[in-house]
């Protein structure tokens, strides 16, 4: 059992190997266990940037649904538990398991992995066109190459951690963060660029590396 994040991006594969060794914040040390009664399966509301898109974006990821709730795109990491914790959710609008395939349902809980187009408000996802089966789906490569360990950042892990505490007291919404091969990696749901440009005027450039959930559509 452990967490997974959907391969939207090969850079935020990367950020979660290197979590338990760099002491991320936000993130849960290990997945919930089990899938018995008092084990809690309900994810946590994710912080919204309150950053619409103009165009459409997608997401490459878990979507997850407990019995008549509105569907949740999971957009942080995932349990794998059985049935899994939805880490990151964000309400997903315009859904029908009807009309999708490769799904599984345990404990009045559905989910499955896919790749889903569609708008965001800043607050909810409304899917736009057919979802996609992870497994069937190949993805565009996005690696960011300040995360090759072969191009390492310059900053120190103590000023690092200062800044990642300051944004946290900050308020601004964070999926999860991490100090990871010389940077400090912020996940959000969508930047449009915003914060990343007030990050580096705040903190300098090539300090904070903001890396978006949700991507604008090839």
């Amino acid at each position: 059992m452990g967490w997974h994040t959907g391969p939207l991006a090969a850079s935020l594969a990367a950020i979660a190997v290197a979590m338990s060794a760099c002491g991320a914040v936000g993130v849960p040390a290990s997945a919930p266990t089990g899938s018995s009664p008092a084990d809690p399966v309900v994810p946590d509301p994710s912080p919204s940037s309150g950053i619409a898109a103009t165009g459409e974006v997608l997401a490459q990821t878990t979507v997850w649904q407990q019995g008549d709730g509105l569907p949740q795109l999971c957009l942080g990491a995932v349990g794998e538990s059985y049935p899994p914790h939805c880490g990151g959710p964000v309400d997903l609008l315009n859904w029908d398991w009807d009309a999708v395939e490769q799904f599984e349902t345990a404990s009045g809980v559905t989910w499955g992995t896919y790749a889903v187009q569609g708008t965001w408000d800043g607050k909810a996802f409304t899917r736009t066109q057919e979802p996609i089966p992870l497994s069937l789906y190949d993805p565009i490569a996005d690696f960011d190459p300040r995360l090759d360990p072969a191009n390492p950042g310059s900053n120190d892990e103590a000023t690092l951690e200062g800044i990642e505490l300051d944004i946290r007291a900050s308020g601004d919404p964070v999926i999860y963060s991490s100090i990871t091969n010389g940077y400090l990696v912020v996940a959000v749901d969508y930047d449009d660029g915003t914060r990343q440009e007030r990050y580096d005027r705040e903190f300098g450039p090539d300090t904070v590396i903001v890396q978006s959930a949700l991507r604008p559509v090839p």
